[in-house]
């Protein structure tokens, strides 16, 4: 099923899991309107189909003693499709980058560095991205405060 056909349930469905993904198929299957049996195999089919990539927890970073997001924008020397492989590569090895995009414009990428405290950003920053090859420049950007973060999609 790799582009699956979203009917109305499947729409409940997701949205019932993106409000409550600990729900019982009990509880969601009563949300949505159907018995628990075939409720929770259209969870597995969505599953399978890779509409539903996991379940995660949502944490407050600020209580992890991560309360700086430092957001750098990449421009890269060479935009080759190997050069991408790599810097995306390297990307995936780093923890504190949270979010990462590849993007049109002027930047190359856009990234989201959870640390705790300038410090440990200087140490990301000198440690890790400035050690990689074609690297053209690096520009940051810190978060004063967050006005809204949502894994909710739009129906």
């Amino acid at each position: 099923m790799p582009n699956p056909t979203l009917d109305a349930i499947d729409l409940k469905i997701i949205a019932a899991l993106q409000k409550n993904a600990k729900a019982t198929t009990n509880d969601l299957a009563e949300a949505v309107g159907l018995s628990p049996s075939p409720c929770a195999r259209r969870v597995r089919l969505l599953e399978s189909a890779g509409v539903i990539k996991g379940y995660t927890v949502v944490l407050d970073q600020k209580k992890l003693g991560l309360p700086i997001s430092a957001f750098a924008s990449i421009k890269l020397e060479r935009q080759r499709e190997d050069d991408l492989d790599r810097f995306s590569q390297a990307v995936l090895r780093w923890p504190e980058v949270v979010d990462c995009y590849l993007m049109t414009g002027q930047r190359d990428y856009l990234m989201r560095i959870v640390v705790r405290d300038l410090e440990a950003y200087e140490r990301f920053i000198k440690d890790k991205l400035t050690r990689l090859d074609n690297i053209a420049s690096i520009e940051s950007s810190f978060a004063l405060g967050q006005v809204k973060r949502s894994e909710v999609l739009p129906a």
